[in-house]
């Protein structure tokens, strides 16, 4: 599968849709670049379609894969040292911070195994932001180093995605912006 605007020129890209104008920066591999293509196009005609999402703050795309489902991992806000993440959670109806969302990490261990040890939850202060400590992430079966997030906030959808360090970096920043769920 190839897409040209999902083709690997630049690897780094997130994904924002704003007045049915899709701004495109992911990080994934081309298979995945192509389903990510797929789920920006259907973003953007329901963004532009029902005007859900406040004027820059478009909903981060959930890639809906990572080891979820083992039930939440324990409260704690660091795992190791090596690598430290911060974020901040938004809202896609009014761009403001949601106080108390629960960011679930999932990281593997050297052996690509995801185990509880190398897993944390965080919850988001009343701005919004958090911030996890733990080792570089590992890199497993080809790819990326990476972590799978998995964000909790009341009156919004479950978001699952994955944050994607630059290559040896000490720190990382994430702004996970959430849409509400359907009434």
């Amino acid at each position: 599968m190839h897409c040209s605007w999902a083709s690997p020129v630049s690897r780094n890209r997130v994904a924002t849709a704003v007045g049915g104008q899709v701004w495109y920066h992911f990080r994934m591999s081309r298979l995945r670049g192509a389903l990510a293509a797929v789920l920006v196009s259907v973003f953007a005609l329901a963004a532009a379609g029902t005007g859900a999402a406040a004027p820059g703050c478009a909903a981060t795309l959930s890639d809906g894969f990572g080891p979820f489902g083992r039930g939440s991992p324990p409260v704690r806000a660091s795992i190791g040292k090596g690598h430290v993440l911060s974020g901040v959670i938004l809202s896609a109806l009014n761009c403001k911070p949601i106080r108390g969302a629960r960011v679930e990490l999932w990281q593997s261990n050297a052996r690509g195994r995801y185990v509880r040890a190398t897993s944390a939850t965080v919850l988001a202060d009343r701005s919004g932001r958090f911030r996890f400590q733990g080792p570089y992430p590992a890199s497993y079966d080809g790819g990326a180093p990476h972590i799978h997030m998995r964000v909790v906030a009341p009156a919004h959808e479950i978001l699952l995605t994955r944050y994607e360090p630059a290559r040896g970096a000490r720190t990382g920043s994430v702004r996970l912006v959430l849409l509400p769920q359907a009434l």
